[in-house]
């Protein structure tokens, strides 16, 4: 079958399954250089549909996080949109996208999905916390933890979001600042520095080059691996069965 998937992280998982990918989103950057000989025909929000009937796709693989209602509705192949918002909603999600595409090895990645999930949640503490590339600056074992996605507005994770479900596993859950919405935009002043420690993910926003700025604000703080907790393929699977 012949497939466009405008996920990174289902490019990545579907490449190791030997799908057979036609057509990716820009953002879609792993495995090089496999990936890389992949036609870009997509960004998050949208889509160049003519770009893409060059390629005849059977299926394109959208999410319901990711992309838009427009892009699906405005879609004229074939499509499944994925919802994936925890750990919990991996395993049976890959299944149907596996059983859409005929792919045993997708199963076999969904089935080990599904054995992380039985796995007991762990007991970790910022020190220990698993995926962080670097602290900038150390924190406290009293602070709570704020995960943030972009600046210009500021963006957290609040819950009901993958990466929120996945902090859990990793034992600070009840550590992080509580929102209500998925991905609210926060006023950074309004946290104590005393009390906050800022974790600022890998991406999608480069907050590493903007390290010396960020210090300056006066938390503590560091950068953490976003694509580790983030994409729900096979490069989160591992670092979980890693970690847990």
């Amino acid at each position: 079958m012949r497939i466009v998937s405008l996920i990174p992280s289902i490019t990545e998982t579907l490449i190791e399954c030997s799908a057979h990918l036609v057509g990716r989103s820009r953002f879609c950057i792993h495995p090089e250089p496999v990936v890389n000989a992949i036609p870009a025909v997509a960004g998050t929000k949208q889509a160049d549909w003519e770009a893409m009937s060059n390629l005849s796709p059977e299926l394109v693989i959208l999410d319901k996080e990711e992309n838009t209602r427009e892009m699906a509705d405005s879609c004229p192949y074939p499509y499944i949109a994925l919802h994936i918002t925890c750990v919990e909603d991996v395993a049976p999600e890959l299944h149907r996208l596996a059983k859409a595409i005929d792919n045993s090895e997708l199963h076999v990645v969904a089935d080990r999905w599904a054995a992380v999930c039985d796995l007991p949640m762990v007991d970790n503490n910022f020190s220990t916390l698993p995926g962080m590339i670097d602290w900038w600056r150390s924190p406290t074992t009293q602070q709570q933890a704020e995960y943030l996605i972009w600046r210009d507005p500021w963006m957290a994770i609040g819950e009901g979001t993958f990466i929120h479900s996945i902090l859990s596993r990793m034992g600070i859950g009840d550590r992080l600042i509580q929102h209500q919405a998925k991905y609210p935009e926060i006023t950074l002043t309004d946290l104590d520095p005393d009390k906050v420690v800022l974790l600022f993910s890998s991406e999608p926003f480069p907050f590493d080059r903007y390290r010396d700025q960020l210090l300056e604000l006066g938390y503590s703080c560091g950068l953490i691996d976003g694509e580790k907790y983030s994409w729900y393929g096979t490069r989160s699977l591992c670092f979980l069965e890693a970690n847990l």
